[in-house]
């Protein structure tokens, strides 16, 4: 980026946007350099980008209490993007976001954040990082604007920054029209945005959501999940969110890391996690004739050799069967057969794994599952 000839003015306002010269030395670094071009000094940003790069990476990472070990040899990487953390209450989730904002020494193991140290360089990843807590901590007897704009301040930003910010901010989360109200009129969704809101406002690099849809009715917590992956797609800023709803996840996420009892399970992709399996899903309407199509069919490919099961767990699951497609011919013989019934086919699709489904057995027990992660996720799914 280059502007034009530069101002006294705007030679300070860069000493206030870039503490350093000198050409990029990591992949977060921002200079601003004087150039002479078409013989005019003028300022060149040089800037990385984060892309394919470690925004989180562990190593080894370990938390230990008396009675308790919270991280147990947490090795993981995490890049750019909507990152979900998963696991049961007590999984170890809030411990290692402390543990990453610098709040919190590990018992051993290393951390890194933006390709920082978290061991030593506390102060310079709050910096960059915006946190949104799990529990209620705000003040009830100040307006949203009046705790935003003191959060902004604490961030560094000047009083007019900061109160622009705050009304920017407050507006992309929805409170615009009810920010001057005491916090303590609000709803728990009220709340929870404030809490969104003071985490975004100095414009961090990443931020760190914990548990951000407690306490949340399902058309508040689709809100909230919107306004977390816009957080990525409109402003660039990277998220890690955590949860004990598996379904939340799926929705919302680039990635999703599974932890349990401290130790990771699995890390991986939602797209690895619910790709497309050989199942097919069937759906057919009615007729006078087949006052049960559903059954009609079922009976029908059982007749040609073919074994269905009942899609539970599926919305509308009484309605659709589902079977194994052994090829293209799978698919012909669906076909002739509803054909053949006088019976309409709503749908025949193959089924997407849900997250949840990759942590149960072929037998419908729960496999590597944390514990109490099953049941809220499908109720959740989507």
């Amino acid at each position: 980026m280059i502007s034009p000839a530069i101002s006294p003015e705007m030679w300070k306002l860069r000493d206030r946007l870039f503490d350093f010269r000198g050409t990029p030395t990591g992949p977060y670094d921002c200079r601003w350099m004087p150039r002479q071009l078409y013989g005019l000094t003028t300022g060149v940003v040089y800037a990385t980008t984060v892309d394919d790069v470690t925004v989180i990476a562990t190593e080894s990472l370990s938390k230990r209490f008396p009675r308790v070990t919270a991280l147990d040899r947490l090795s993981m990487d995490i890049g750019p993007g909507v990152t979900g953390l998963v696991g049961a209450n007590g999984a170890g989730k809030s411990t290692l976001i402390k543990i990453l904002l610098g709040l919190s020494p590990a018992t051993e193991g290393r951390a890194t954040v933006l390709g920082l140290d978290v061991a030593t360089e506390g102060g310079a990843i709050r910096e960059r990082v915006g946190y949104m807590p799990e529990h209620d901590c705000l003040p009830p007897d100040v307006s949203a604007t009046e705790f935003v704009v003191h959060m902004a301040r604490m961030s560094g930003l000047p009083p007019a920054a900061a109160r622009e910010r705050t009304a920017d901010t407050l507006r992309h989360v929805g409170l615009y029209e009810e920010r001057y109200r005491p916090i303590g009129g609000y709803s728990t969704g009220m709340k929870q945005r404030v809490k969104l809101a003071q985490a975004l406002v100095h414009d961090p690099q990443l931020v760190f959501l914990d548990e951000p849809t407690n306490g949340l009715d399902p058309v508040g917590r689709d809100e909230m999940l919107g306004l977390i992956r816009r957080i990525h797609t409109d402003f660039g800023i990277s998220v890690l969110v955590t949860s004990h709803l598996l379904g939340e996840l799926e929705r919302t996420c680039d990635h999703v890391v599974v932890v349990d009892g401290g130790k990771l399970l699995r890390s991986s992709s939602t797209t690895d996690f619910t790709q497309n399996t050989a199942v097919l899903a069937i759906e057919v309407t009615d007729t006078d004739d087949h006052p049960d199509g559903t059954r009609a069919v079922r009976e029908a490919l059982h007749a040609r050799g073919v074994d269905t099961h009942d899609g539970s767990g599926l919305p509308g699951a009484g309605h659709i069967l589902l079977l194994t497609a052994q090829g293209e011919e799978t698919y012909d013989l669906v076909r002739d057969t509803v054909a053949d019934l006088g019976l309409g086919l709503v749908r025949m699709e193959q089924r997407r794994h849900h997250i949840s489904e990759v942590f149960t057995d072929s037998d419908g027990q729960s496999g590597d599952m944390p514990q109490n992660l099953g049941k809220e996720a499908v109720g959740h799914g989507g």
